[in-house]
């Protein structure tokens, strides 16, 4: 009895083994979904590692659509670590919304790490992208700070190899920046928000970007900084630390002059006092000699003297 049941229990799992690997159940399913494949590839997609499940199930669902798939390019996209569900819904979305979009393309955007399903969904769905605030300032010295609201879709051909949404708002925000920055007076950009919505749009920022530009609508502009009266103020500024700093120089030059001036004079008082010291040995050597007598002396006394008094007058 027991060995009985040792043989069903290994019936059993025979069973199961040849179900697993000869998906009978699963070829079956496909057939009566109208999906043609055969059971050997089944099988050979379990000695391949691919689960047969995954590649039936999206057959089945794109036949189903209308969709006329291959089952090797499922099995290949699958090897190459693509997401087979995702590309299939990609494709059924995109035949439903008449938009242009085959398998290759499809395959290749998603082995290129972009979700080729959200893609689709935003070319019927455009998306809105909302701009950091950017800073231009007008002609006149003010600063305006404008934000932006981008509605932009997919663009299916350049979403392989095109710039991202970053590029995107860059553009805008260099776009808003040279458009402002045109305009003469801040007020006229207050008046007329929508004039910096065409400049931008006429500058073609979508070139070589995933994105398609529908509409760039400015949703707030704001009044900044008076950047024109502050640049004046800061130059101001630098002109008067310009001109005390050429003035602390004229005077520096000036106190190193006068103390020149004033070594002179002391250099010549000290030669005059060592002059007028040597007169009396002069004189004395000129008595001695002969040269000088009394009555010369006399005169010399008398025309000091009258000397004298002649500077004492002038200074009273």
């Amino acid at each position: 009895m027991t060995s009985i049941f040792i043989w069903i229990a290994i019936g059993f799992v025979g069973l199961l083994f040849l179900l697993w690997l000869f998906p009978v159940t699963m070829w079956f399913q496909a057939l009566i979904s109208g999906v043609k494949i055969s059971l050997i590839q089944l099988i050979l997609m379990r000695w391949r590692k691919v689960p047969p499940g995954v590649i039936v199930m999206a057959m089945i669902t794109g036949t189903k659509a209308g969709l006329k798939l291959n089952a090797n390019e499922l099995e290949a996209h699958y090897l190459a670590k693509g997401n087979v569900p995702k590309v299939v819904n990609a494709l059924i979305s995109a035949d439903k919304a008449n938009i242009s979009l085959d398998f290759k393309m499809a395959a290749a955007i998603d082995l290129a790490g972009r979700d080729v399903f959200e893609a689709v969904q935003m070319s019927v769905n455009p998306k809105v992208i909302n701009t950091p605030p950017v800073s231009a300032v007008a002609k006149d010295g003010i600063q305006l700070i404008a934000k932006a609201r981008v509605t932009v879709r997919t663009n299916i051909k350049q979403l392989v190899g095109g710039a991202g949404e970053e590029t995107i708002l860059a553009r805008v925000g260099e776009g808003i920046v040279s458009s402002i920055g045109s305009a003469e007076s801040h007020k006229e950009v207050l008046e007329n928000p929508d004039s910096i919505s065409k400049v931008v749009l006429e500058k073609g920022l979508d070139a070589g970007t995933a994105f398609e530009i529908l509409s760039i609508d400015i949703a707030d502009v704001d009044v900044g900084k008076n950047i024109g009266a502050v640049l004046q103020m800061d130059q101001a500024n630098a002109d008067k630390n310009i001109a005390q700093a050429r003035a602390e120089e004229r005077r520096a030059m000036a106190v190193a002059l006068e103390q020149e001036m004033k070594a002179k004079a002391q250099e010549a008082r000290a030669k005059v006092i060592q002059a007028e010291a040597e007169v009396p040995l002069a004189m004395a050597e000129a008595f001695r000699s002969g040269n000088l007598g009394i009555m010369d002396y006399y005169k010399f006394k008398n025309i000091q003297a009258d000397t004298d008094m002649r500077e004492n007058i002038a200074k009273k």
